[in-house]
């Protein structure tokens, strides 16, 4: 290639920078000034001829600014930068300011090479950002070209989502739905995996035996495994595939792998140990137990791998407070009717009578599964709701078409249970069927069936207390200013309750059902459309568990229905109770019936352990075997007890019988606890000591202009530019008055919703319709481009004032003698190469840097960078002539030759210690072989000359 990467060429009428991507023959190229959307490709063999080696021209004397010129042009070079120098290459294309705590992840990754991590922090912390933030870094390290994403599948679009919005990854979906369309323009032998260099794929649909192999084969060098503890080794077919995937994934000893999971043990040590494999096989060795001294190198080792922190470890992390919302929570209850209770009478002892029929006659296996699945479905959905229990009493049974016991409980299992990991979650808010059909008294049982199912179907409405007293809380929640989300664990039930909702709200209160009849897609487009009522409640089922976060129009939780999983629930809290939630408390409403025994057993056994659990150590703790198991047992003991005389007399009975039982999981439970606090504690990351990251954090903010910088910029630029701008934390502008391109530039960056006036702000938490403006929002990369642009071609700025130019004079008290700063922006080739064979692959890096020298250029005492960086706050206290202020920035410009060797040798220095930041954070690849060079651009180019002149 002709032209080095980072030199500048004229062509097409324009500057332009020479991007890594370019070739012999292409030529990839960003304008001068431009943005990464006018990215441009120049195919040499046609247009080559035109293409010239250019230089930037030093400011022209006679266009002279204010004392801002300097500081807000020094802004917009720096916030347009997306090859920046410092520590980190990612900073400069992140659409948000990473908290500091949020850099540990990346600063172990760069530790290790090749990148194996498994980040564990609790709900709501942030997981994806941290590993986007690896995976952005890798990427602009040049190291990694290729990433997937294996998830759920009602994950991927939130990944896709958050790619796109904060890290400036564009990745395609690969799910049932879309990988016939992907592979539809494929040829013969090509890989949609070749073809596409992001990709979110469904872990479910990958697993299977046709679709493994390709993807083993030409799977990215990259993988994000979430919610990685649902391929830790377990029985079940799927999981075992899951897990069997994720280990040959691994066996490739160079590819990056990044584990995410807010549940690593899942109770289970086995499970845990089997994801520590996944890192490093020799993990498998490790002791059970690794407190104490002896075991000290096995943690240091593990240490090295993975990252576990509560909240309470993150809240006040360095000088950055992360606000988490309070959570408020409560209980509720309401008693049956006396309709309602003679029913729930009259189901428990039909559903007794089939258990223990077939259990006491020695019938078949097979039977007797399929009645206990039927008898559960029955007695949950009439927890639920009576349309519920209408449905399920008047549907056939799922488990019925099942042909062996193990297929009966698995089946049971998936459509009654609540299992966190299920291989077909978008079904499980199904009423299930109670109909056994078996041929003998099918028809009797049938009609008892009916029977009870028209019974349940007259209790709707004023004889379902449940749902009348719902509707008195939900109306107390909206009275208190919050926006509720009611969590129900049946479709027919979501539909019930959203129904009358409807009725006895006022009409100003809008109320949206969400289900899993709807596609992901139109389950977001429902949420967004409902959060655009002022006053509104969101009805829906665990199918909006995890997948969406509605922490941006939700600050309250209402569980309708009682899971019988501790972590499904703790998943619906965690959809609204996580950072970014601008509600400074979120209310928790546990609500049961206080005479309904299916409620009062889970509630008992389950839900309050856990939450004393939780409580007491900051975290969720899942139970410590598999929740099904439990929950069988408890509902063994409620149905096969002897014949009680009436519902009432069950619990005492029930209670004593449960009561070993219940003391053995606990005991379990307890010491999974205390293995959880021991791992907290352990690994919440104390080796990455707070300094290091403080330091990086600043090198890497300084570099790119991020923080603070963005408000100051924003704030002054617009009113410059004739913005009406009020701030108050939050950031109004009228735009009516600004110039018709910046306008059309924001109209671009924001949509049809633009209309002149913008609402911002430039941290969490938003009010609704306000923008989150970073440095690489659009509408920032907008506002510096047409700042930069106006000030490198005045005649851009169609006649209006320009707010920066590239020179000044001003007279000052802040300086004895006349001294002269210089905005240089330096352009640096990073050369890295692993191993003597392979080919150096080039990487651009720009810096800008203020430089400054009191005296003439021919005796110029050069300054600090501190020195120089405080002239740039300099205010003048007196004016300077434009005649004067031209005369003393030619004699700079004539005498320019003179500072060049100072120029030039300021860019080699720069380059060193850009190296030596590069090379700090990545100290693996002194491990490995990974050399790296920098060679700076010469000549540098001055952005602007500023004179500072002592007040006479």
């Amino acid at each position: 290639m002709s032209f080095a990467v980072g030199s500048l060429v004229k062509a097409r009428g324009r500057e332009w920078v020479v991007l890594p991507e370019s070739d012999e023959e292409m030529l990839i190229l960003r304008p001068l000034g431009g943005r990464d959307t006018e990215i441009a490709g120049i195919y040499l063999p046609l247009e080559g001829a035109q293409v010239t080696q250019a230089h930037f021209d030093l400011p022209d004397p006679n266009q002279v600014g204010d004392y801002l010129s300097a500081r807000l042009l020094r802004d917009a070079v720096r916030l347009g930068f997306r090859s920046s120098a410092g520590p980190f290459r990612s900073f400069a294309r992140l659409g948000f300011d990473p908290r500091p705590y949020q850099l540990v992840p990346l600063l172990m990754a760069l530790k290790l090479d090749p990148v194996r991590l498994l980040i564990a922090d609790d709900v709501g912390i942030g997981k994806t950002i941290e590993a986007g933030l690896v995976a952005r870094e890798l990427l602009d390290r040049g190291e990694v070209e290729r990433l997937a994403v294996l998830c759920p599948p009602q994950l991927a679009e939130q990944w896709q989502a958050e790619l796109r919005s904060k890290f400036n990854i564009e990745a395609v979906l690969v799910l049932p739905g879309t990988a016939a369309r992907l592979e539809r323009d494929l040829l013969l032998g090509q890989s949609l995996f070749d073809i596409y260099p992001f990709v979110i794929v469904s872990m479910d649909f990958i697993k299977t035996e046709r679709r493994r192999n390709e993807f083993l084969r030409t799977c990215p060098e990259l993988v994000i495994v979430d919610e990685a503890h649902t391929c830790a080794f377990a029985e079940g077919r799927g999981r075992h595939q899951r897990h069997q995937l994720v280990r040959d994934l691994a066996k490739n000893a160079d590819r990056h792998m990044i584990l995410v999971t807010a549940t690593p043990h899942s109770g289970k040590e086995d499970a845990f140990r089997s994801l520590l494999t996944i890192l490093d096989e020799n993990f498998e060795g490790l002791p059970d137990d690794l407190t104490g001294e002896q075991n000290r190198r096995h943690r240091v080792r593990l240490a090295a791998h993975f990252v576990q922190r509560r909240r309470a470890d993150i809240r006040h992390y360095m000088d950055a407070d992360t606000p988490f919302p309070e959570r408020m929570e409560g209980e509720a209850t309401y008693k049956l009717s006396p309709e309602y209770k003679r029913l729930f009478e009259r189901v428990l002892e039909y559903v007794r009578e089939s258990v223990r029929d077939v259990k006491d006659a020695g019938g078949n296996h097979f039977r007797q599964r399929v009645r206990w699945w039927s008898a559960l479905a029955l007695l949950r959905s009439l927890a639920s709701s009576p349309r519920a229990a209408a449905a399920t009493l008047r549907n056939r049974a799922s488990t019925a078409d099942a042909e062996t016991p193990e297929e009966a409980d698995e089946i049971g299992r998936r459509t009654i249970l609540d299992l966190t990991d299920d291989e077909n979650p978008e079904g499980m808010d199904v009423a299930p069927g109670s109909d056994t059909g078996e041929d003998d008294a099918a028809q009797t049982n049938r009609r008892r069936l009916l029977e009870m199912a028209r019974a349940a179907e007259t209790l709707e409405g004023d004889k379902d207390e449940k749902l009348k007293k719902s509707v008195g809380m939900v109306r107390d929640l909206l009275a208190q200013g919050y926006r509720p989300i009611v969590f129900c664990r049946f479709i027919p039930t979501a539909e019930y309750v959203a129904e009358e909702l409807r009725k006895q709200l006022p009409k100003k209160v809008a109320v949206e059902v969400v289900t899993g009849t709807l596609p992901p897609v139109e389950r977001q487009a429902r949420v967004e459309a409902l959060a655009e009522s002022e006053s509104h409640v969101l009805v829906c089922t665990d199918c909006l568990s995890e997948g969406i976060n509605l922490q941006d129009h939700f600050d309250a939780v209402v569980h309708y229905d009682l899971s019988w999983n501790p972590t499904r629930h703790e998943q619906r809290e965690g959809r609204v109770d996580r950072f970014g939630q601008r509600a400074p408390t979120v209310r928790v409403l546990t609500y049961y019936g206080v005479d309904n025994q299916i409620d009062g057993v889970v509630l008992d056994v389950l839900l309050r352990k856990h939450k004393t659990i939780r409580s007491s150590l900051g975290i969720s703790v899942p139970v410590p075997v598999n929740t099904e198991e439990v929950v069988e047992a408890i509902f063994e003991g409620l149905l096969l007890r002897s014949k009680p005389t009436a519902l009432d007399n069950y619990l005492p009975g029930f209670e004593e019988y449960m009561k070993p039982q219940k003391e053995d999981l606990y005991s379990k439970w307890d010491a999974a606890s205390e293995r959880e606090k021991r791992s907290r504690t352990l690994f919440a990351q104390e080796t990455i000591k707070v300094d290091e990251v403080s330091r990086e954090l600043t090198a890497a903010r300084s570099a790119v202009g991020a923080g603070v910088d963005v408000k100051a910029f924003a704030l002054q630029s617009l009113r410059l530019l004739g913005g009406v701008v009020s701030s108050n934390g939050s950031m109004d502008v009228d735009l009516t008055e600004t110039p018709q391109a910046l306008r059309d530039l924001f109209a671009q960056a924001i949509g049809p919703s633009f209309k002149s006036k913008i609402s911002a702000r430039f941290d969490l938490p938003l009010r609704e319709g306000q923008l989150l403006l970073t440095r690489t929002h659009p509408v920032m990369e907008s506002l510096s481009s047409f700042i930069l642009e106006s000030a490198l071609d005045p005649l851009a700025a169609h006649g209006i004032k320009n707010p920066a130019r590239r020179a000044g004079a001003i007279s000052t008290s802040g300086v004895s003698r006349r001294t002269t700063l210089l905005l240089v922006r330096f352009r640096y080739h990073i050369l890295t190469r692993r191993g003597k064979n392979e080919e150096e692959r080039p990487l651009l890096a720009e810096e800008l840097a203020p430089i400054a020298f009191a005296g003439s250029p021919q005796t110029a005492e050069w300054l600090s960078s501190d020195e120089a960086e405080k002239l740039l706050q300099l205010t003048p206290d007196a004016n300077v002539s434009p005649d004067r202020a031209r005369e003393f920035l030619q004699r700079v410009i004539d005498g320019f030759e003179a500072l060049q060797p100072h120029i030039d040798e300021t860019a080699r220095l720069l380059g060193k210690d850009l190296l030596a930041a590069h090379q700090r954070v990545r100290s693996a690849s002194r491990q490995t072989g990974l050399q790296t060079r920098v060679e700076p651009n010469l000549p540098a180019d001055v952005i602007g000359i500023y004179l500072y002149l002592p007040k006479v």
